[in-house]
């Protein structure tokens, strides 16, 4: 089985380069997706943890999946490294 990494910000699946955020130098960062970081930094830094839940949430409805993986998806934000870090 294939070890599959999320985005530290949004819990997008990284498989692909295409979706991997992007270091000022040009190198893909492997933490974050390109929709939360690019060049060396957050897109949205001033974003909480809060309103980081509703866009999962809202892209998540949009995209026409089930209630249960939407929930799942918005509970495992709080572990991932930038909300981690905020909340010790």
């Amino acid at each position: 089985m294939e070890n599959i990494t999320f985005c530290q910000s949004c819990g997008m699946p990284l498989n692909t380069d295409e979706v991997k955020g992007m270091e000022q130098n040009g190198v893909k960062n492997n933490e974050y997706c390109k929709y939360c970081y690019e060049n060396s930094t957050f897109k949205n830094p001033k974003m909480g943890l809060e309103d980081m839940k509703e866009t999962v949430k809202n892209k998540m409805e949009k995209m026409k999946l089930p209630n249960y993986m939407i929930q799942k998806a918005v509970n495992v934000l709080p572990a991932l490294k930038r909300w981690k870090t905020k909340q010790q």
